[in-house]
Parts: structure tokens; C-alpha cells; sequence
């Protein structure tokens, strides 16, 4: 642990980050030489110290650029963190990776099509790199936990591995432990983050996953900036249509519109299926004609009683009555901002 010891003493450092650690490593020539050189006094030795024996109690392994588990794909980026904490299963990080991001203010509809797809990811033993935010990240991070494989996600956190945020997530942080990793560059146990690591927490999910989905996200969204991170690092990237009313549809729709970023569809983008048919719609026995025109017109983006009284040209009692009985049969369900087609 001397090894590692003596790199958090030049990354405690103040102004010291993974660029300036790189300066001095190749200057002085070796990790041992720029601890000489820089001489770090009794406090901080004592504070680093006391960092690691937190992380021990707390189960967090420190791990190096230099181990052969530090993750290939973020060996590769540029100035990339050399030393990153870990905490969960250790083995999640040989995985074969894939990042999901997207707003935090995902529709149902687009957590939904995140959820699935990042389950059938981990069910081909693909670990899910996403931020553990709200919104998309959770979606992507709790489906995969269906998986039937037994390490299934990463969480790359802005803060620190022992900090769990937003506290939404405290159950979920817990399982991610049980079955992936949670990962993080900062301090164990010492000051919370602040805003501007979200912007390195991004650029390491862009660096740890080999390829980047986008789901739903507004132009200047932190979820698009970490889809200009992997454009920059040359990962594969794509990214989910959505209603193009919606602001949350403006990130990938202009991406996929400039030829930035693959359309993403669905699960057999990425693998071989023996099913490439175009698929069918679900046939619905039982309905009446009343109820399947208003079923007709839902999709997967939610449509208000009050518009669809307009476009099916029925009373407002009559499309109450069908949205009952579709909803009970389970062919429809009420999100946020009205009635979407399961």
C-alpha cells in the first residue's frame, strides 16, 4: 500500500490533479522521486493516513492505473484519474461496459426504454456505466439489477464513494454494492463535492464505458456533455430519438440529425438477432371500436383526456370511460402528463 500511499500524498496536494501528476511523474521520473521533491509535511501524511484507514473500515479499495483492474477503456483517456476508489465487487471492473445518461427529468416513456435497455445489456454480461443521479440514471442503474448474471452496473459518482447522493438513493447505492461497483476519484470521508465534479464524473463515464447510449436530454444538459467527452475519446456513440416537442428530445435528435451519434432503436443495434422483422403491433382482444380508437392514438409519449377529446372527436365522458377500461385491462397506463400505450 506504500505504492499508493505515496500517490495520494502528490493527488492531496492542493492544485495538484491528474494533468499536474502527470507533469511531475514524467519530470522527476518516478511516483517516489516527486513525493521527495515536493516534501509533504506531517499534516498531510497524517490525513492521508487517516483517508485510507477510512476506506478500509468502509471496504473501498484504492485502485492504480498501474493494476491490472484499472478499467482499459479510462487507461486511455488523456490525463484520466490515477487513482480511483472503489467499493462493491472489484471483478465489475474487467467487464465489457456500455454508459446510459440522460436528463433528470426523464418522461415514463424514456425511462422506460432506458430500463430495458439496460437490462438486456447486463443480461449479456455488459456492465451499465451511469452516474446514479435521478431520472435516466436510476432507471438504467435498478433494471439492470433484473438481469439474471450476478454483476451488472457501475456507478461513477461526483462525490465521494462513501457518499450517497441524492439520498433517493440509498437503497439503490446498496444493491449497486451487492451486484456491480460504485467508483469514484475524490477522498474517502472527507468534503462533500461541489458542482464542477460533475463535469469530471461525466468525462470519466465517457472514459470508462466503451460505447455511450444517450436517452433523453436538453441541449445544454450535463448528459451532453458527457456525449461531447466520448465524441472526443472516440467512443461509439448513440443516442434515442423522442418527440421532437419535447426539449428533452433536442440533445439526441440533433446529434442523430447532424450524423454525431448512431439511432438507437433498441437492444438488436447492437447484437444479432434471428428476429430483425419489423415488429407487429399488439393485438388487443376484446376491445371494442370505441376503445381502439382512442388506443390508436397513445404511443409511448403521454397524450392528455383533453387532447385526445379533440383528436378522436368524443365527449369528455366517453374518452374517460375507454381510458377506464384500458387502463384496467393493463393495454394503457396514466404517467405524468396523460396516457401512454404499454
Amino acid at each position: 500500500m506504500s505504492d499508493i500511499f505515496n500517490k495520494l500524498l502528490i493527488l492531496r496536494t492542493p492544485r495538484i490533479g491528474p494533468a499536474k501528476y502527470n507533469e511531475l511523474v514524467a519530470k522527476f521520473g518516478s511516483v517516489d522521486a516527486v513525493v521527495d521533491a515536493i516534501n509533504p509535511g506531517a499534516d498531510l501524511r497524517d490525513s492521508v493516513a487517516r483517508e485510507m484507514e477510512s476506506a478500509a473500515r468502509l471496504n473501498i479499495t484504492y485502485v492504480s492505473d498501474t493494476d491490472d483492474l484499472y478499467p482499459g477503456a479510462l487507461l486511455k483517456i488523456t490525463n484520466h484519474p490515477p487513482v480511483i476508489t472503489v467499493r462493491g465487487n472489484l471483478e465489475t471492473l474487467r467487464m465489457h461496459t456500455v454508459g446510459v445518461v440522460g436528463t433528470r427529468h426523464a418522461t415514463a416513456a424514456g425511462m422506460g426504454f432506458v430500463a430495458d435497455l439496460a437490462c438486456e445489456f447486463a443480461s449479456r454480461g455488459i456492465a451499465v456505466v451511469s452516474g446514479m443521479a435521478i431520472g435516466t440514471d436510476p432507471a438504467a442503474h435498478s433494471e439492470t439489477l433484473r438481469a439474471p448474471v450476478n454483476i451488472q452496473t457501475i456507478a461513477l459518482l461526483w462525490g465521494r464513494a462513501d457518499y450517497i447522493w441524492p439520498v433517493e438513493n440509498e437503497s439503490l447505492y446498496f444493491e449497486i454494492l451487492e451486484r456491480g461497483a460504485v467508483v469514484s476519484e475524490m477522498p474517502v470521508g472527507f468534503n462533500n463535492p461541489i458542482g464542477s465534479n460533475f463535469v469530471m464524473r461525466n468525462r470519466w463515464i465517457a472514459g470508462i464505458a466503451e460505447k455511450l447510449i444517450l436517452g433523453e436530454a436538453d441541449l445544454k444538459s450535463g448528459s451532453m456533455t458527457t456525449a461531447r467527452f466520448a465524441i472526443e475519446s472516440n467512443r461509439e456513440l448513440w443516442a434515442i430519438p423522442s418527440h421532437p416537442a419535447d426539449s428533452r428530445a433536442a440533445g439526441p435528435n440533433s446529434l442523430i440529425a447532424s450524423g454525431t451519434a448512431k439511432l438507437c432503436m433498441g437492444i438488436d443495434d447492437f447484437f444479432d438477432s434471428n428476429k430483425k422483422s419489423t415488429p407487429t403491433a399488439k393485438k388487443n382482444d376484446g376491445v371494442t371500436e370505441s376503445e381502439n380508437d382512442v388506443l390508436d392514438k397513445l404511443g409511448t409519449i403521454p397524450v392528455s383526456e383533453s387532447v385526445l377529446t379533440q383528436i378522436v372527436k368524443k365527449s369528455v365522458s366517453e374518452i374517460k370511460r375507454d381510458l377506464v377500461v384500458l387502463e384496467l385491462r393493463g393495454i394503457i397506463k396514466k404517467v405524468d402528463g396523460g396516457y401512454i400505450k404499454l
